[in-house]
């Protein structure tokens, strides 16, 4: 398979990976998003990464906005394993869908961590 369609279907698949997580976020009771006009970003920076994905897939300028997408994702199991503490202090496991919240959280990094070693790839290249 060629370089290029893996990066795009890799981060294709962190942003949806990225909304679904987004969307527990914001419904999960404490989450950490914030919810009212700020989660306009959070929308803000989805298009961008999308656009970077889909319209600049083979430019310097595409595989720019894919990595900074992909360190996004991948820092979102650190952000919650490890800096909040959400997963290790046993919080999700009080709440409603936390099979899926933990699973998103682990496809997301891996996704995330391989959209960028491939960004990182095609900026190389």
């Amino acid at each position: 398979m060629k370089h290029n369609v893996m990066l795009t279907i890799a981060s294709l698949l962190s942003i949806v990976l990225m909304t679904f997580h987004f969307t527990d976020d914001v419904l999960r009771e404490g989450g950490m998003a914030v919810r009212g006009a700020w989660n306009l970003i959070a929308v803000l920076i989805l298009l961008v990464w999308l656009y970077g994905t889909l319209v600049l897939a083979e430019r310097r300028s595409g595989y720019i906005i894919m990595l900074i997408g992909s360190l996004l994702g991948s820092g979102m199991p650190v952000l919650h394993m490890i800096l909040a503490r959400t997963v290790v202090t046993n919080e999700v496991a009080r709440t409603r869908g936390d099979y899926f919240f933990v699973w998103t959280l682990l496809a997301l990094g891996v996704t995330g961590l391989f959209s960028f070693i491939l960004s990182a790839r095609g900026l190389r290249t």
